[in-house]
Formats: structure tokens, C-alpha cells, sequence
């Protein structure tokens, strides 16, 4: 029956020829590479089995499918690829809200420490500027009502923080941001202090993300549709060029791709009414729309996130996320 088991499994990892090709699956490693990840699921059963009962508050049984089929073949290449490299990997993930990056961070990290890496996870939240510093930003630019777009973070402490870890130096202040402070305004809270970096998931709703053609916003699709949004949408752009520096301290990028970009707006729904239920405050969903409509207004994902799922140039694989949040194509663009 393990026989069974196994050849079955490799059959099934050969059968999508983009996703094995994204792993590095072929006819003639394929045997070695399911033995290795079937070890590799038993051991981090345990810890994945904790987490998805704490963090997620699902059964894990539903999330087996998922550790299998992508979070322990994504978590095997981004360690084979710190082997390659000799010194510490930063693994950049980029995707819009509802798109599960966060959750594929904290897992990664488990399946990392299961192999003994020591795993850093870190946000572009992680990197805002401080309650005083965006009031004074608020009074420079009104337009910046909400913290997020570019412009609200604090770029150097970014390639500070990333180059002590590339340089392998310990140990590394990590700074971290507390967004129930000040009302929901958010400010830094104390730093963690790491000893030392294996590999670090810098996650992000645009990390990675380029500037794009300004003659682009002449023609923008909704909600960027009267001329102050066009500006708005065209500085934002402009803005996007200070943050090129901490882009170019990524050693990889993953796409996580709705096949609809609206879905994360539903996401965002479901994921308030969720808090609302739970006794939590939350926003109507008219303030959930105004909110959303303001990051599409600032880097709408049609501009900026769609031609990245084909850039090879810039991002090693997609990852689609279909509107039931199930999992679509996995492949490099």
C-alpha cells in the first residue's frame, strides 16, 4: 500500500507540468523528491497541526491538501536555493489582501525550521513610519489619510535591517509595528532583536512592485477616474521608484495572484463580518469599499500587479488564488 502511496504521489506531481516545472520536478528526480517531502511532512505535522488549530482556528485536515501540493515544495526550493546562495535568502511574497500571505509566511517558517534554518518573517508593515512621523505626512499630503500606499514607510530602516542580515551580522534589531495603537492608527512597538538570519520572508501587498508607464493613467480603469485620482494615481507611481533600493535586496519574488483582482474586496468582507461575529469592532461594508478603492486608487492591481504574472524578469513564480480561495496555476511566468 506505501508502495501504492508513493508511486501514486509521484504520478500526481508529474501530472501538472507547469507547477512541476515551477519545483523542479522531473521524471527522473521525482521519486527522490516525494520520499524527502513525505519525510518532510511528517515531521512538521505536529507544529503545522498547532497552528492551524491556533492561528487559523480551522482542522487541519482541510489545509493538508495545501502543505502538500505547495507549502512544503515552495519551502524545499526556497531552502535549496539558500544552499546555492552561501549566505542569508530573502524570499519576497507579494499579494493583495485576502490572498493568504500571511499565513504562508508563519507556515514557511515552520517547514524552514523543521529542515534547521532559522527563519525570519517580515512585513512592509513592519517598516511604516512612526504615528508622529505620518501625522506631519498627513500635513504635507492630505490625500495620505490611511497608512499603506507608497510613501508611508520608512525605506532605510528597510535596507538597513536587510543588509545586516544579507551581511550575516548579529545581532539584528528587527523593527515591529502594532496596528491597534493610537485607535487603529497604528505605531511602532519594540523591536524584536534576532540572533541570526537563515532566510527571511519579506511579505507585502507591494513588495516587489515596479512603477509603470505614467501615459498608463490617461486611460486608468475605475475607481481611478476623475483627474485628482489620476494625480493621485501618477505620484503614487513616482513614489514607488524609493522603494526600488529595498526591492533589489530580494533574492526571489512570489506572485500570489487572485485570477480576479476584486475578489480581495469580497475577502475583506468576509474577513470583517468574521471579526464582527467574534464580538471584535469592524467596518460596514461601505467603509470596506471606500477603503479598498483607495489602495486601487493608489496602485491599481490591473497597472501593477497583473503584468508582474508574466515578468520572469522580475517575479520566479505565480501563484493564482481562485474567489473560493482555493488553489489555481502554479507556474513561472
Amino acid at each position: 500500500m506505501r508502495e501504492f502511496n508513493q508511486q501514486k504521489a509521484q504520478a500526481a506531481a508529474l501530472a501538472d507540468t507547469s507547477r512541476a516545472k515551477a519545483f523542479g520536478i522531473t521524471s527522473a528526480n521525482v521519486e527522490e523528491v516525494i520520499r524527502e517531502r513525505s519525510h518532510l511532512f511528517q515531521s512538521v505535522l505536529p507544529a503545522f497541526n498547532q497552528f492551524c488549530q491556533t492561528n487559523l482556528h480551522i482542522s487541519p485536515e482541510k489545509m493538508l491538501p495545501l502543505l502538500w501540493d505547495l507549502w512544503l515544495p515552495l519551502g524545499m526550493k526556497i531552502a535549496a536555493q539558500h544552499q546555492q546562495l552561501k549566505r542569508p535568502f530573502v524570499q519576497g511574497i507579494l499579494g493583495s489582501q485576502g490572498t493568504g500571505k500571511t499565513t504562508m509566511s508563519l507556515v514557511l517558517g515552520l517547514i524552514l525550521q523543521q529542515l534547521g534554518y532559522r527563519t525570519l518573517s517580515l512585513s512592509l508593515d513592519d517598516l511604516y513610519k512612526t504615528y508622529s512621523d505620518r501625522l506631519a505626512l498627513l500635513q504635507q499630503d492630505p490625500r495620505l489619510i490611511w497608512r499603506g500606499p507608497p510613501g508611508t514607510h520608512d525605506i532605510d530602516l528597510g535596507l538597513n535591517v536587510l543588509a545586516q542580515i544579507r551581511q550575516g551580522k548579529a545581532p539584528v534589531t528587527v523593527p515591529r509595528f502594532d496596528k491597534s495603537a493610537h485607535a487603529g492608527a497604528g505605531d511602532r512597538t519594540n523591536p524584536d532583536i534576532i540572533a541570526g538570519v537563515d532566510i527571511v520572508i519579506f511579505e507585502g501587498w507591494f513588495v516587489g512592485v515596479r512603477p509603470v508607464d505614467q501615459s498608463l493613467f490617461n486611460c486608468a480603469p475605475p475607481p481611478i477616474v476623475t483627474d485628482e485620482d489620476k494625480a493621485f494615481a501618477r505620484d503614487m507611481n513616482h513614489r514607488l521608484t524609493e522603494y526600488l533600493p529595498l526591492w533589489e535586496k530580494l533574492d526571489s519574488l512570489i506572485l500570489l495572484y487572485p485570477t480576479n483582482y476584486r475578489c480581495s474586496l469580497e475577502w475583506r468582507k468576509q474577513a470583517e463580518q468574521k471579526m464582527i461575529a467574534a464580538g471584535k469592532s469592524g467596518m460596514t461594508d461601505a467603509q470596506i469599499e471606500d477603503f479598498v478603492n483607495y489602495f486601487w486608487r493608489s496602485l491599481h492591481p490591473e497597472l501593477f500587479i497583473k503584468p508582474l504574472s508574466q515578468s520572469p524578469q522580475i517575479v520566479d513564480l505565480v501563484i493564482e488564488i481562485n474567489p473560493d480561495h482555493s488553489l489555481g496555476k502554479v507556474y513561472q511566468p
